[in-house]
């Protein structure tokens, strides 16, 4: 496992760069709220299937708001850490580093139309026809990752995996990381590689876009439950600006956002309800508060 805390830190040029053409928002007016997004997908759809949701949020807010999808995972913590964005949709995993080394909190989650839950699974799929049954057979395969920081693209199913006995350090044949959950649904169904994980709710959506067939793909390996990723502000936003943004989040109804699909509504959350993410860490041997 390769997550670097350096990188947590600096994020990627092409985020840096993105940053820096963003004016600073001072406490005193907040002009904007700007919300950044983790790249499922890529930027231009991320923003384009976010935006029911940013002009929710924006009608809730009475304030402009403006979505910001960075290069990565960590371009995202970066983003808040630097002061860039005031609010950010993080993964589990991600959300738990960030804290780590970003003055950041979980206060929203959404609930999924589909299931009406605030958690959801990771999986590892393959196509029906790679001679893939379960898990012992992903042997000397070629499999893949989404980012080092995806809590269902690689912390839950590579500490899933070790739990029973599969090394995934030693027993793939190669492993790739392609930076989004979508990336990973293509590359099974164009067999560029035999296996891969995705979360659940994004493979649906990854069907109802037809990116893959249903009728070719099977799941050889399902997670526990995890919580829904949440939605963080920074700790030092002004305490009436963060009351008004959580409140415009819990009165969003019925709407399409992103990988998450049709959604309820977003329900509180806190900082304690990402521990179980903590825990899969220990697993990993992870020591998140030194990670370089």
């Amino acid at each position: 496992m390769n997550i670097s805390r350096r990188k947590v830190m600096t994020g990627s040029v092409a985020a840096a760069g993105a940053l820096l053409a963003i004016p600073h928002i001072g406490r005193a007016q907040t002009k904007v709220v700007r919300v950044g997004l983790i790249p499922s997908e890529d930027s231009r759809a991320m923003l384009e299937s976010s935006q029911q949701l940013l002009d929710a949020l924006e009608k809730n807010l009475g304030i402009k708001v403006q979505g910001f999808v960075a290069a990565d995972y960590n371009g995202v913590i970066e983003a808040m850490r630097s002061g860039h964005v005031e609010v950010a949709y993080l993964g589990p995993f991600s959300y738990v580093l960030g804290t780590t080394v970003a003055p950041i909190e979980a206060f929203a989650t959404a609930e999924t139309a589909k299931s009406g839950r605030t958690f959801y699974h990771s999986q590892i799929i393959t196509r029906k026809d790679s001679g893939i049954k379960e898990v012992k057979d992903l042997k000397g395969r070629t499999f893949a990752f989404v980012d080092p920081s995806s809590t269902s693209g690689h912390l839950f199913p590579k500490a899933g995996l070790m739990k029973i006995g599969f090394d995934p350090e030693k027993d793939f044949g190669r492993v790739l990381f392609t930076g989004s959950h979508d990336a990973n649904a293509l590359a099974v169904a164009n067999k560029r590689v035999d296996a891969a994980t995705i979360a659940d709710r994004i493979f649906d959506a990854a069907v109802q876009k037809k990116l893959v067939d249903p009728a070719d793909i099977q799941v050889v390996w399902r997670s526990d439950p995890i919580p829904e990723s949440p939605t963080c502000w920074r700790k030092n936003l002004p305490d009436d600006l963060k009351k008004q943004i959580k409140t415009a989040f819990l009165n969003i109804k019925d709407i399409t956002w992103a990988d998450q699909g049709k959604l309820n509504r977003f329900v509180e959350t806190n900082d304690q309800a990402y521990d179980i993410i903590r825990e899969t860490a220990k697993t990993l041997k992870l020591d998140l508060g030194k990670m370089k």
